[in-house]
């Protein structure tokens, strides 16, 4: 695996490049790294494909953002078009989690010549949602709680300020452990609890009807609401309706959500490859 640092607008990037084939590429969510999308699955560079990833500005091994609201989504599109660019891609499939997944899709609606898939995990973001103040007012009261955690007290401070998570007991230690985990994994975590106020901010677009102008292969993933509240069920099912031809994922009842598993994250992803780009 190769591992690079490339600039985009003054901010560092840490990507790695890996395989060969049709390229693929991972996009995490808000507070992970790029492991957190195939989980350290390498299914797909064996099957054929060039998988790029990078950890996000502020996230993992890359540099902080050159301001502390520079977390928005139109910075986060640039990043991917600097990490194509840099690495002579014209275009890619791309699959991300959560504000990967929305990171993604403006990326498709604002540069569709350099999307050739697309398939959005666990999506979140509602734009109907901003029509109610008060439900907006503490959903931001709760990004800004989790930051002041991270900053005040690390990983411990994020996870007293996130509380119980809300899901079944059999879940609970391995939500709790993951979170932990992930947030281990920052150089810069005042940069991540800059993101954290920041993002949530910031809109990928302006309503769901606009994923209708996407005509590429796409898959949404969408997780249960019991096993994963935080990205409900529902946006997911409205994504996929509302792009031309989108397939829907769904967990299996009283499995594991089907995002958490790095070897079927991988298959959904080479199957959409495969409809972009031909079989090999």
């Amino acid at each position: 695996m190769e591992d690079l640092d490339l600039d985009s607008g003054g901010v560092t990037l840490s990507v790695s490049d890996d395989g060969e084939g049709r390229p693929v590429l991972l996009l995490h969510g808000l507070t992970a790294t790029r492991r957190y999308v195939v989980m350290g699955s390498r299914a797909l560079e064996r099957s054929g494909h060039r998988v790029i990833a990078y950890d996000a500005r502020g996230h993992g091994r890359s540099s902080p953002a050159l301001a502390a609201g520079e977390y928005r989504y139109s910075d986060l599109a640039a990043d991917v078009i600097a990490v194509l660019d840099a690495l002579g891609i014209e275009r890619a499939v791309m699959a991300g989690a959560s504000m990967g997944g929305h990171t993604l899709l403006r990326v498709a609606l604002e540069a569709p010549d350099r999307v050739a898939g697309v398939v959005a995990m666990t999506p979140a973001f509602d734009p109907a949602d901003e029509l109610d103040a008060a439900l907006t007012e503490r959903r931001l009261a709760r990004w800004d709680s989790l930051a002041g955690g991270l900053r005040s007290g690390g990983v411990s401070g994020f996870l007293a300020a996130y509380g119980e998570p809300r899901v079944p007991e059999a879940w609970r230690e391995t939500v709790l452990k993951v979170i932990d985990q992930r947030l281990s994994l920052h150089e810069h975590p005042e940069a991540v609890a800059d993101a954290l106020s920041a993002t949530p901010r910031s809109r990928p677009f302006e309503s769901i009807s606009e994923l209708s102008r996407i005509r590429v292969p796409a898959t949404i993933v969408a997780s249960g609401d019991e096993a994963d509240p935080e990205h409900p069920q529902a946006v997911g099912e409205a994504y996929a309706r509302a792009i031309p031809g989108a397939e829907l994922v769904l967990d299996e009842p009283g499995k594991s959500p089907v995002a958490w598993q790095g070897s079927q994250v991988s298959k959904v992803i080479a199957a959409v490859a495969e409809r972009a780009f031909g079989a090999l």
